[in-house]
Protein backbone atom coordinates (compact mmCIF):
# COMPACT_ATOMS: atom_id res chain seq x y z
CA UNK A 1 0.00 0.00 0.00
CA UNK A 2 1.25 3.56 -0.93
CA UNK A 3 1.72 5.68 2.12
CA UNK A 4 -0.99 6.65 3.83
CA UNK A 5 -0.21 9.83 4.83
CA UNK A 6 -1.07 10.85 1.20
CA UNK A 7 -4.27 9.29 0.47
CA UNK A 8 -7.48 11.38 0.90
CA UNK A 9 -10.52 9.81 1.39
CA UNK A 10 -12.22 13.22 1.04
CA UNK A 11 -11.24 16.67 1.14
CA UNK A 12 -9.80 16.88 4.12
CA UNK A 13 -9.63 13.23 5.68
CA UNK A 14 -6.88 10.87 5.03
CA UNK A 15 -6.66 7.02 5.45
CA UNK A 16 -3.66 7.89 7.83
CA UNK A 17 -5.96 9.62 10.34
CA UNK A 18 -8.63 6.71 10.02
CA UNK A 19 -6.22 4.17 10.77
CA UNK A 20 -4.23 5.82 13.54
CA UNK A 21 -4.37 4.27 16.70
CA UNK A 22 -1.75 4.31 19.94
CA UNK A 23 -2.72 0.88 21.14
CA UNK A 24 -2.09 -0.93 17.65
CA UNK A 25 1.30 1.02 18.02
CA UNK A 26 1.84 -0.17 21.68
CA UNK A 27 0.78 -3.69 20.78
CA UNK A 28 2.04 -4.63 17.63
CA UNK A 29 -1.00 -5.13 16.38
CA UNK A 30 -1.21 -4.86 11.96
CA UNK A 31 -4.18 -2.87 11.24
CA UNK A 32 -3.75 -2.53 7.95
CA UNK A 33 -7.45 -2.30 6.08
CA UNK A 34 -9.02 -4.31 3.02
CA UNK A 35 -9.85 -2.27 -0.14
CA UNK A 36 -13.44 -2.50 0.29
CA UNK A 37 -12.78 -1.14 4.03
CA UNK A 38 -10.40 1.79 2.34
CA UNK A 39 -14.04 2.44 0.36
CA UNK A 40 -16.21 2.56 3.36
CA UNK A 41 -13.67 4.59 4.86
CA UNK A 42 -14.00 6.81 2.26
CA UNK A 43 -18.24 6.35 2.01
CA UNK A 44 -18.32 7.83 5.52
CA UNK A 45 -16.07 10.25 5.06
CA UNK A 46 -18.07 12.01 2.26
CA UNK A 47 -21.16 10.95 3.70
CA UNK A 48 -20.98 12.20 7.73
CA UNK A 49 -17.57 13.55 8.55
CA UNK A 50 -16.86 16.00 5.91
CA UNK A 51 -19.99 18.08 5.98
CA UNK A 52 -19.19 18.05 9.68
CA UNK A 53 -15.79 19.30 9.09
CA UNK A 54 -17.23 22.07 6.77
CA UNK A 55 -19.86 22.98 9.66
CA UNK A 56 -17.63 23.36 12.42
CA UNK A 57 -13.84 22.68 11.43
CA UNK A 58 -11.78 20.55 12.49
CA UNK A 59 -13.09 17.57 14.33
CA UNK A 60 -10.55 14.80 16.11
CA UNK A 61 -11.00 11.33 14.87
CA UNK A 62 -10.16 8.92 18.17
CA UNK A 63 -10.70 5.62 16.63
CA UNK A 64 -11.74 5.09 12.88
CA UNK A 65 -10.71 1.42 11.15
CA UNK A 66 -9.49 -0.78 13.28
CA UNK A 67 -8.56 -4.81 12.67
CA UNK A 68 -9.93 -7.72 14.35
CA UNK A 69 -7.23 -8.14 16.64
CA UNK A 70 -7.47 -4.17 17.58
CA UNK A 71 -10.93 -4.15 17.92
CA UNK A 72 -10.55 -7.07 20.69
CA UNK A 73 -7.65 -5.32 22.25
CA UNK A 74 -9.77 -2.05 22.55
CA UNK A 75 -12.98 -3.89 23.89
CA UNK A 76 -15.17 -3.34 21.01
CA UNK A 77 -18.36 -5.21 20.39
CA UNK A 78 -17.93 -7.78 18.04
CA UNK A 79 -19.55 -6.88 14.83
CA UNK A 80 -18.53 -3.21 15.24
CA UNK A 81 -18.80 -1.32 11.93
CA UNK A 82 -15.27 -0.44 13.27
CA UNK A 83 -14.57 -3.30 11.34
CA UNK A 84 -15.50 -2.36 8.06
CA UNK A 85 -14.61 1.03 8.17
CA UNK A 86 -18.23 1.92 8.12
CA UNK A 87 -17.42 3.75 12.08
CA UNK A 88 -15.14 6.62 13.44
CA UNK A 89 -15.31 8.39 16.88
CA UNK A 90 -15.01 11.82 17.63
CA UNK A 91 -13.44 13.42 20.11
CA UNK A 92 -15.79 16.10 22.10
CA UNK A 93 -14.37 18.67 24.68
CA UNK A 94 -17.84 19.55 26.67
CA UNK A 95 -21.70 18.63 26.35
CA UNK A 96 -22.59 21.76 23.95
CA UNK A 97 -19.56 20.63 21.43
CA UNK A 98 -21.26 16.94 21.43
CA UNK A 99 -24.91 18.25 21.43
CA UNK A 100 -24.17 20.51 18.46
CA UNK A 101 -22.31 17.90 16.51
CA UNK A 102 -25.05 15.45 16.75
CA UNK A 103 -27.68 17.77 16.19
CA UNK A 104 -26.25 18.30 12.82
CA UNK A 105 -25.55 14.97 12.19
CA UNK A 106 -28.74 13.99 12.85
CA UNK A 107 -30.01 16.88 10.14
CA UNK A 108 -27.60 16.94 8.02
CA UNK A 109 -26.21 13.41 6.74
CA UNK A 110 -27.44 10.24 6.16
CA UNK A 111 -25.99 8.16 8.73
CA UNK A 112 -26.02 4.51 10.21
CA UNK A 113 -25.78 5.09 14.06
CA UNK A 114 -24.72 7.82 16.65
CA UNK A 115 -24.13 7.38 19.92
CA UNK A 116 -22.79 9.31 22.45
CA UNK A 117 -19.98 7.74 24.91
CA UNK A 118 -19.49 9.45 28.14
CA UNK A 119 -16.67 9.17 30.15
CA UNK A 120 -16.13 8.83 34.02
CA UNK A 121 -13.54 10.94 35.36
CA UNK A 122 -12.96 11.81 38.85
CA UNK A 123 -16.09 10.50 39.97
CA UNK A 124 -18.32 12.75 37.36
CA UNK A 125 -19.38 11.97 33.61
CA UNK A 126 -17.63 13.89 31.40
CA UNK A 127 -17.80 13.79 27.50
CA UNK A 128 -15.54 11.61 25.71
CA UNK A 129 -16.44 10.85 22.04
CA UNK A 130 -19.34 10.39 19.64
CA UNK A 131 -19.78 7.60 17.73
CA UNK A 132 -20.99 7.98 13.61
CA UNK A 133 -21.56 5.43 11.57
CA UNK A 134 -21.83 5.19 7.81
CA UNK A 135 -23.23 2.10 5.57
CA UNK A 136 -23.38 1.09 2.00
CA UNK A 137 -23.97 -2.98 2.61
CA UNK A 138 -28.09 -1.71 3.70
CA UNK A 139 -30.07 1.26 4.38
CA UNK A 140 -28.81 3.71 6.93
CA UNK A 141 -30.99 3.35 10.20
CA UNK A 142 -30.47 6.88 11.38
CA UNK A 143 -30.48 5.45 15.08
CA UNK A 144 -29.24 7.29 17.72
CA UNK A 145 -28.25 6.51 21.16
Amino acid sequence: MENTKTIYLSEHFTLQEMLRSGTAIAYGIDNTPTARDIENLRSLCRAVLEPLRRRFGRIIITSGYRSKKLNKRVGGVKNSQHLYGEAADIYVSNPEIAHKFAQFIISHTDFDQLIYEPAVRGGRLKPHWLHVSHTTRRYNRHQVI
